[in-house]
């Protein structure tokens, strides 16, 4: 049995939108056997364009029901039925999020009659339910009210199922299949073209328009969790409503997708990318000389008023950079507050620290090593390159920052590691730099030292 269902709404998605109308037409696909259809209250005003849109105003839906006096009715009619709709993600989003706020649950198997007509009437002008109506001579009594649509949704799935000749309602009545949650635009075949591997992808809209990027470690396994779930939010209705096509590019390993996907999000500025479009460097390390006279170093969160040496995104980044230049040095852990001041430190125990917490080295000689580490920071920096699994198994991928704080990505025969630096930048694209990928760069760098090569 089937449920071919219609509502009308005060707009949005379903989180933040209310029904105004529902109607339910049961059938068993070949003629209707019960109705339901009712105004429904949604508790707050309705917009002007959609009062002119459905011609229904807050004064026709004053005296009706709310949602939670008609919800178990509605629940038993549907939970036992397969929901069907004309873009069924829409009407299901709507009806299961209403339901679960008066504690019923609605896990129906779904057709969408906008995917069975691309399938079953191909190369037809539109889908929308008015121009695929025209198309197939099916009237519409009363268009973008919930029963005169239902009744139109209901012809035409009549006519879906009588020239479904590929069996393709089975097709997407079968467990596992993709096309019941899919956007109506899209085809299992868009998700097989990915692989499971990393890299970074794209949703365009209908004219091409890339409005959102993002990355994966498996491809294929991410993109379909964007659309597998039944949430309720603007973000997820927003997406399936809009995405048309799905595009990709592998990177071969988490670091280069990391970096890929930044590099786009700021190229594009896509409309529904959120992170990385205010990304700004909140700490940076300074210097100040103590009651002692001890040159010290430390993490502070940057101000207007405080002088920085350098900056960084996160405190965790300060702390990696301000340990290897205290080792490097012979600085103090405790005078560069990496250690507290009441334990032992550990930079004697480790025989990098020569005494300063414990008055055993010279003020001078020690501020002298803090100017030297401070020094490195402000000096010339190398050109730096790190390397890591290609695409294939004849390449590797390469992240180039040169001394001129410029980019270059890109991916070089499995000997590139011992190219010189002229003949490596040949096979590398550059790229814009920010300090979100300098950042996972250089942490990448620390971490992998036998993948990195640096070019005085």
């Amino acid at each position: 049995m089937f449920a071919v269902v219609d509502i009308e709404t005060t707009g949005g998605n379903a989180s933040q939108g209310s029904i105004t109308e529902i109607a339910i037409l049961i059938t068993d696909g070949n003629q209707i056997l019960n109705r339901f259809n009712s105004l429904v209250n949604p508790k707050r005003p309705i917009p002007l364009f959609i009062e002119k849109l459905t011609g229904i105003n807050d004064e026709m839906v004053q005296d009706a029901p709310v949602f939670g006096e008609l919800a178990k009715e509605i629940h038993e009619l549907l939970h036992d039925k397969i929901f069907v709709a004309h873009n069924v993600n829409f009407d299901f989003s709507f009806i299961s999020h209403q339901l679960s706020q008066h504690g019923f649950k609605l896990n129906n198997k779904k057709l969408c009659t906008v995917r069975l007509s691309r399938k079953i009437f191909e190369n037809l002008p539109s889908y929308s339910l008015g121009n695929l109506c025209r198309s197939l001579n099916i009237s519409i009594k009363e268009r973008h009210r919930a029963m005169g649509d239902a009744e139109a949704t209901t012809i035409l799935f009549h006519k879906l199922l009588q020239n479904d000749n590929g069996k393709h309602v089975e097709g997407m009545l079968k467990k596992g299949s993709r096309e019941s949650y899919l956007p109506m635009y899209l085809s299992e075949r868009d998700l097989e073209q990915l692989p499971n591997t990393p890299g970074i992808y794209y949703f365009h809209d209908q004219k091409g328009k890339i409005i959102y990027v993002g990355k994966a470690k498996r491809l294929q396994k991410r993109v379909t969790s964007h659309f597998s779930n039944n949430n309720a939010g603007k973000k997820k209705q927003d997406l399936m409503r809009l995405v048309h096509r799905i595009s990709f590019k592998e990177s071969g390993n988490e670091l280069m997708m990391t970096v890929m996907e930044s590099i786009e999000i700021k190229r594009i500025w896509p409309l529904f990318n959120r992170s990385q479009k205010k990304f700004e460097n909140k700490f940076g390390i300074c210097s100040f000389v103590d009651q002692k006279g001890v040159l010290r170093l430390g993490i502070v969160k940057k101000k207007k008023y405080i002088q920085t040496h350098t900056t960084f995104p996160m405190q965790v980044d300060g702390m990696r950079l301000l340990n290897r230049l205290a080792r490097d040095h012979g600085l103090c852990p405790k005078m560069c507050f990496l250690q507290l001041e009441t334990v032992d430190c550990l930079g004697i125990e480790e025989s990098f620290c020569d005494g300063i917490c414990n008055h055993e080295e010279d003020i001078h000689d020690y501020n002298t090593k803090v100017q030297q580490a401070l020094a490195e920071l402000q000096s010339s920096k190398p050109t730096l390159a790190v390397f890591d699994r290609g695409r294939n198994k004849d390449e590797l991928s390469c992240i180039m920052i040169n001394n001129k704080d410029e980019l270059y990505t890109g991916f070089v025969p499995l000997y590139g590691m011992k190219m010189p630096l002229k003949k490596l930048m040949k096979l590398l694209e550059p790229a814009a730099l920010n300090e979100f990928i300098r950042s996972t760069v250089m942490n990448h760098a620390e971490e992998n030292p036998e993948m990195r090569v640096i070019f005085e």
